[in-house]
């Protein structure tokens, strides 16, 4: 159980990067009882001015470089918001100094910089964990907690949707666009960008196995808007009694976020993040409910990062956020682009 916060709890967190469109969620909350935003990393000072302007920051919170706000700033935690090939660096700086860090998703941009990362903050003890939207999804937890129950049987197929019009066409920021469309600063196109979501909760549903085999297929459907990444993609995870399929794509009419999970008895489908439907067997009737987001600070993840720094709350093995399990994540991205450059199945060492 988490006991109350008084400001002495407060984790002194910093900001680095501006550049990836999800720093909005911190940058609305640069206060709260959980966590106070002592500095910004971001070189790019006409970016760091108009989210200044847009959310009342004062300039002299913006930092050059990641030593200088060190020197300056002294923060407990650092939460990283820039292109995905910068994480690496964000670790080597700040983990020798036990400050822990929180990612956006994916991990790393490779399993070679993740395999680095994990190794800092495994030798200085600090927290490093991967922050993804689903995650704070009542209907997922829902789902997770029926499986664990048995209510559905043995899991034998789960299909993960996560995809939307794509980035330039649902206009994010220009920033954001230029290295989310670099595949040497995001790791690839839809695969990075939304594979990581169904690999990410495949693996925690499945209690942390790894699967023995990986195929993927990618496509670029629209060259002229992406022409050096894949907009299109999925993935086949093969374990020996569970499919997983992950669908990412940067082509859908209507954006989506989803999931299906069948067991041997049962179905359960996480329409989105608080609608969920589920038949238990032949006999009953599909039943829908509408859930409630989740209990504070687990709907929240800055909140939930304080509360992890804190010690008042312990990652489980293989949670959506972990190292543990994000380092599969890494492993199964890195085989999904071997298997859509090669054409073949990759099996898992």
């Amino acid at each position: 159980m988490l006991h109350s916060q008084t400001n002495q709890d407060q984790v002194r967190m910093a900001v680095i990067g501006l550049s990836h469109d999800h720093v909005h969620w911190i940058l609305g909350k640069l206060e709260s009882q959980e966590i106070k935003v002592i500095g910004i990393v971001e070189a790019n000072k006409a970016l760091a001015k108009r989210y200044s302007d847009q959310y009342g920051y004062p300039m002299a919170m913006v930092y050059d470089s990641m030593e200088a706000l060190i020197a300056a700033a002294k923060p407990e935690a650092v939460a990283a918001f820039g292109p995905i090939d910068e994480h690496l660096e964000v670790v080597e700086t700040f983990a020798p100094l036990g400050i822990h860090v929180m990612v956006e998703k994916p991990l790393a941009v490779s399993l070679e910089h993740a395999k680095k990362m994990e190794a800092l903050a495994k030798t200085h003890k600090i927290h490093l964990i991967t922050n993804y939207e689903t995650t704070w999804y009542a209907s997922n937890h829902k789902a997770h907690k029926m499986i664990q129950n048995g209510v559905v049987g043995d899991l034998r197929k789960v299909v993960v949707h996560d995809g939307h019009k794509g980035p330039s066409e649902i206009g994010v920021s220009k920033e954001f666009l230029s290295w989310l469309t670099d595949p040497d600063r995001n790791g690839g196109g839809a695969l990075t960008d939304f594979g990581c979501y169904g690999v990410n909760l495949i693996t925690w549903l499945n209690g942390g196995e790894r699967p023995e085999s990986v195929t993927a297929i990618t496509q670029t459907m629209k060259p002229d808007v992406y022409p050096k990444v894949d907009d299109e993609a999925t993935i086949i995870l093969r374990y020996p009694k569970l499919q997983g399929i992950v669908q990412a794509s940067w082509n859908w009419p209507i954006s989506r976020k989803d999931m299906e999970v069948y067991g041997v008895s049962g179905y359960v489908i996480c329409e989105n993040r608080t609608d969920i439907k589920y038949r238990l067997s032949e006999r009953t009737l599909e039943a829908q409910e509408s859930l409630k987001e989740r209990q504070y600070p687990y709907n929240d993840p800055f909140a939930f990062f304080a509360a992890v720094v804190n010690g008042e709350i312990t990652l489980a093995p293989y949670d959506l956020s972990s190292l543990e399990n994000n380092m599969i994540v890494m492993e199964v991205l890195e085989a999904a682009k071997e298997s859509a450059a090669t054409g073949k199945t990759i099996k898992l060492k």
